[in-house]
């Protein structure tokens, strides 16, 4: 979700769900060590709890990168095995770090030495022509005993030869039963399932076989899913009724930002798919797109534009 889940957008989705757990973009140890912390790291309070997700391949840099990130008060440090992109691929980690299961467990290793906070590691169930029963298997046993507290399991194959980051999202196919076998064979290991699962309805099916369900994709385009995560999953009442609640609400956070030298446009670009299939949607869109761009724009241009779509209508998008 590199791009995507930045603060701006993680303060928004707590709005819809106080339970579900955040992830940051995937941030490099590099980026960590040496670059703007303080940008890079920060965080609303209200994000809690949030993960610090890391992509590297050095067991002491990860290690000094966890530090980092407990200090600025994460609740826990993921080690990205599973993003295909090529820039990825060039500074070796992400994806193909599933070649190498040991060294994966020594970076594990090193973060768990390094941080009282639990460590976990996002994977894809193999590469290219592994074969996932075992590539996903020897990787698994390898971090679990080098002490990762859980494992989220992107249930897609990444092709690093051959295929586009782009295309790794969509073209290998799904193997969900793969993840449910991992979980059968790791009974005591907390394991969360990812890829192509498009509503709440969908999540608790899979909940049915594993502890947990990652949403990326459907999260950031179908944000309004989020509203029904809380009452479906755990049993307890959304943060707020209604989209227009939760947008209303984030005004203090956005007017907060502006005043820090924000732009408009760069905590707006979250909500375009704030609502699905009801009246004054698209002018909804149009008009984040036209006006929450322009240089000195404010929270009234974003009342202008709730105020293009139907109150009514939208209070149940989430049903």
């Amino acid at each position: 979700m590199m791009d995507w889940t930045d603060r701006h957008c993680r303060v928004f989705h707590r709005l819809l769900s106080r339970r579900a757990r955040l992830y940051t973009e995937m941030l490099t140890t590099g980026a960590v060590i040496h670059g703007d912390r303080q940008r890079l790291l920060g965080f609303d309070a209200s994000e809690h709890p949030v993960a610090l997700q890391l992509g590297g391949s050095n067991p002491c840099d990860l290690a000094e990168s966890a530090r980092i990130g407990e200090g600025f008060g994460y609740d826990e440090i993921n080690l990205n095995v599973g993003c295909p992109s090529d820039r990825v691929k060039d500074g070796r980690f992400g994806a193909c770090l599933m070649a190498e299961p040991r060294l994966v467990a020594d970076c594990v290793a090193a973060m768990k030495q390094a941080v009282k906070i639990p460590v976990t590691v996002k994977c894809r169930i193999g590469i290219d022509d592994q074969d996932p029963e075992v590539a996903l298997d020897t990787l698994g046993r390898a971090v679990i005993a080098a002490g990762s507290d859980a494992l989220v399991v992107h249930a897609r194959k990444a092709w690093l030869n051959g295929l586009s980051p782009k295309e790794n999202r969509d073209i290998p196919p799904l193997d969900y039963d793969r993840v449910y076998r991992l979980k059968a064979a790791l009974p005591h290991v907390p394991i969360i399932i990812n890829g192509g699962i498009p509503t709440v309805a969908a999540a608790k099916e899979h909940l049915a076989h594993v502890d947990g369900v990652m949403l990326g994709r459907a999260a950031y385009h179908e944000p309004w899913r989020l509203l029904s995560v809380d009452p479906e999953l755990f049993g307890e009442p959304s943060p707020h009724a209604t989209m227009h609640e939760a947008i209303e609400a984030l005004m203090p956070y956005i007017e907060r930002q502006l005043a820090a030298g924000a732009r408009l446009h760069s905590i707006t670009r979250h909500l375009v798919g704030a609502f699905h299939g009801v009246p004054g949607a698209r002018a909804f869109r149009r008009h984040l797109a036209e006006n929450c761009v322009k240089a000195g724009a404010g929270t009234e241009s974003l009342r202008a534009a709730l105020d293009l779509v139907d109150p009514l209508t939208s209070a149940s998008i989430a049903a």
